[in-house]
């Protein structure tokens, strides 16, 4: 069927209008990040900084530590993908690949996990956790990953159900082993369901409050979010600090993102066939 160019400059329109709907608060937080103390307080508010303070954002990372804070936010992100990435394409190649008894069965209560809301098993993790003495270390955060993640292990697995049988036959005519199929034949395939586990990861990691919030109390071990965070008292609110701090905060996931948003699109398409 032949689109005309009027249906096409309509369906363009609307996606640059929610395009600048969704960018509007990002470029709200630059421009307030670039203003003075007393044009953040004016009202009614200015759009644009009267002299653009790139001061600020030097004044708000020296406020804290943020540099002890971004390594351990790296620490933590880089990990966690890893231990995601090995963990749950081993969990998916077996689910995918192997026949054994129960294997349904298994697979249908790994997804039932999904239902149930991490506010619930927040105080038995953490009791745990304390059992392990855990608490006030980096390990709550890390090692769980290595254990894999029930949406992802579905999503490498669905990935999987569609690659031929063939390809594992010929490799065990080579005289390949079963993980030498795995390493050599299946984790090349995977290219871009890995690539977007990586930064689906990356994004729930890099942002997350609650967990660092719950398990870390020394100060030494915070991440960015819980230094963001520290900016907003009972009886003050520090925008400049807040917007300045949270766009050096946005910069490594969008960079990620627009490295591998191709990869990002195959393995969404790939998951869903």
């Amino acid at each position: 069927m032949k689109v005309s160019k009027w249906h096409k400059a309509i369906v363009y329109l609307f996606l640059i209008g929610f395009a600048i709907y969704f960018l509007l608060p990002f470029v709200w937080i630059v421009l307030t990040a670039l203003k003075t103390e007393a044009e953040v307080h004016q009202y009614p508010p200015a759009i644009f900084p009267g002299m653009p303070q790139f001061v600020n954002f030097v004044n708000a990372w020296k406020a804290q530590p943020f540099g002890l804070y971004l390594m351990n936010s790296v620490t933590i992100t880089v990990l966690t993908t890893i231990g995601q990435l090995i963990s749950c394409s081993l969990i998916a190649y077996g689910f995918a690949r192997y026949h054994f008894k129960f294997k349904n069965g298994l697979f249908i209560l790994l997804l039932a996990t999904m239902m149930i809301p991490w506010d619930v098993t927040m105080i038995p993790l953490y009791m745990q956790f304390n059992l392990f003495g855990w608490i006030n270390t980096l390990k709550p955060l890390i090692v769980p990953a290595f254990f894999g993640s029930a949406y992802y292990v579905f999503l490498l697995r669905q990935f999987l159900m569609n690659v031929p049988k063939e390809l594992e036959h010929a490799a065990k005519i080579d005289g390949a082993n079963d993980f030498q199929t795995y390493w050599k034949i299946f984790v090349p395939i995977m290219q871009a369901p890995l690539t977007l586990i990586a930064v689906l990861n990356m994004l729930s990691v890099w942002n997350d409050y609650l967990g660092p919030l719950i398990f870390l109390q020394d100060r030494t071990k915070y991440t960015l979010a819980l230094g963001l965070a520290s900016f907003k008292g009972v009886h003050e609110l520090q925008i400049l600090p807040i917007m300045s701090i949270t766009i050096l905060m946005i910069i490594p996931p969008v960079i990620a993102f627009l490295y591998a948003q191709k990869y990002i699109v195959e393995g969404i398409s790939g998951a869903i066939k």
